[in-house]
């Protein structure tokens, strides 16, 4: 059915049904938006890089860029930065803001934590948004999981005083492990529905999602004022990991019957990767 696939019509593209934030535009009107190498670790200046001053907005793990795309159309006053670790998601979102004119948004390849803790300067973002980051349901990948206690301490330290962090999930084990974390670092409430300026939703894995019928765990919260940079670290490693099992309910993409629980393979079976 084609409402339910990706397709273009005009100069308009749609993901499932749902029109991508945005028109494409003449040619003659196209921009680049991909910061294709980042330079040496150390602070970053944005300012240099958007040639203007202005709150800076991070998407970390963008995806194809929906909700990056939204938010600078919506918000052309912000800067925007869009990281995934996939390349090839960052070159279909690096096209669409290429393609819509948008000036004020750069996208990069990069991980969250890296690009947090070596390219940005304390205390210099307004916003810090993680939609659905992968849950890693494998046992020996548990370590790459993004949502760590030092991650929430690097996003706190990032964020200008009383920040926005937005977080959202499809997974209720990672949403479990992490929803009590956030509280130590943010003011932080859950939100009730769909985001309202999107209510298909932010990113293309939201609408997959709803379409699948999985429930969604959204929240947000402002950085705390009480904690200090070096409180906020040494809490973080006062905090439990991400080691749970993240292997339940139903495989979110694929069809048929719900999943069996994971069960790890006897001592002295296999290799074991360590962190």
């Amino acid at each position: 059915m084609k409402h339910l696939k990706d397709y273009r019509d005009r100069e308009v593209e749609y993901e499932f049904g749902v029109p991508i934030p945005g028109r494409i535009l003449p040619p003659e009107q196209w921009v680049k938006t991909a910061i294709k190498r980042l330079p040496p670790p150390g602070p970053i200046d944005w300012s240099a890089v958007f040639g203007r001053e202005a709150p800076l907005v991070l998407d970390i793990g963008c995806g194809n860029g929906r909700f990056t795309l939204a938010s600078a159309l919506r918000r052309p006053e912000l800067n925007h930065i869009g990281l995934d670790i996939l390349p090839v998601v960052i070159r279909y979102a690096t096209r669409r803001a290429n393609q819509r004119g948008l000036s004020n948004v750069r996208f990069i390849v990069c991980g969250g934590h890296e690009f947090l803790e070596n390219y940005v300067i304390p205390h210099s973002v307004a916003e810090i948004h993680v939609y659905h980051p992968q849950p890693y349901k494998d046992p020996e990948k548990q370590h790459r999981r993004l949502l760590t206690p030092a991650f929430l301490a690097l996003v706190h330290r990032s964020l200008v005083p009383g920040g926005l962090f937005v977080l959202q999930t499809d997974n209720p084990a990672y949403w479990r492990y992490v929803r009590p974390l956030v509280d130590h670092f943010f003011h932080f409430q859950d939100q009730e529905g769909p985001w309202p300026d999107m209510p298909e939703g932010r990113t293309r894995r939201e609408i997959y999602a709803r379409l699948k019928g999985l429930p969604i765990f959204r929240g947000y919260g402002y950085a705390r004022q009480d904690i200090t940079d070096d409180q906020a670290r040494a809490l973080a490693t006062t905090l439990p990991p991400p080691v749970f099992s993240a292997e339940e309910d139903r495989d979110p993409l694929k069809k048929g019957h719900p999943r069996k629980p994971h069960r790890p393979k006897p001592r002295g079976t296999g290799r074991t990767r360590r962190r």
